[in-house]
């Protein structure tokens, strides 16, 4: 996706522990602290995919210099707080992904280890990411894939409706992993997120 991105735009990611940085799981306070200190002077958009937007979302509502937040395929519904219910929607999400997209997300499955995953989702899926949002008073936009049931089409919409500026958009065809299978739409949103 970075190179769908003009190279005038900044782009840092950060990366959750356990997903590729390995290391114990520290509380959301922690990970929404250090993503702070990462950001610079502003104004900037903060994007978050998956368990990532639990931590954008916590960073937006205490951070001025944030100008705009998009949320790619935020989590977690409640109905999916429990480990069974969260297993059956990543396993009917994951078959919906593109086939070249296999052998990547598997790669990053084996590279994180289901302990690592077990642990971040732990952390991040009891903090109720739509009771935050009725604070943030930029713009946001919440990104969900039409075949993704890790954030069903519901979720997102109440998401996006518990935000002030909030708004809804659905990639069609994408399941869960919309950075990596539709950089080009994701880009642009990033460019354009009001």
């Amino acid at each position: 996706m970075r190179d769908r991105l003009p190279a005038t735009v900044p782009v840092d990611v950060v990366l959750l522990p356990g997903m590729g940085r390995g290391g114990p799981v520290p509380p959301l306070a922690v990970l929404t602290a250090e993503l702070q200190e990462r950001l610079g002077p502003g104004p900037v958009v903060l994007v978050g995919h998956s368990q990532g937007c639990q931590v954008v979302v916590s960073a937006a509502e205490r951070d001025p210099r944030v100008a705009a937040v998009v949320l790619l395929g935020p989590t977690t519904d409640p109905r999916l707080r429990r480990l069974r219910g969260l297993v059956t929607a990543w396993l009917r999400t994951a078959v919906r992904e593109p086939p070249r997209q296999v052998p990547r997300i598997l790669a990053q499955w084996l590279s994180t280890g289901p302990r690592a995953m077990r642990a971040l989702w732990r952390e991040a899926s009891p903090d109720r990411i739509e009771a935050r949002l009725p604070r943030l008073g930029v713009p946001v936009v919440v990104v969900r894939g039409s075949r993704d049931a890790l954030c069903p089409a519901d979720w997102a919409a109440e998401l996006a409706g518990a935000a002030p500026r909030g708004r809804l958009v659905e990639l069609a065809g994408a399941a869960h992993m919309t950075p990596q299978t539709h950089p080009a739409e994701v880009a642009a949103l990033l460019l354009a997120p009001r």
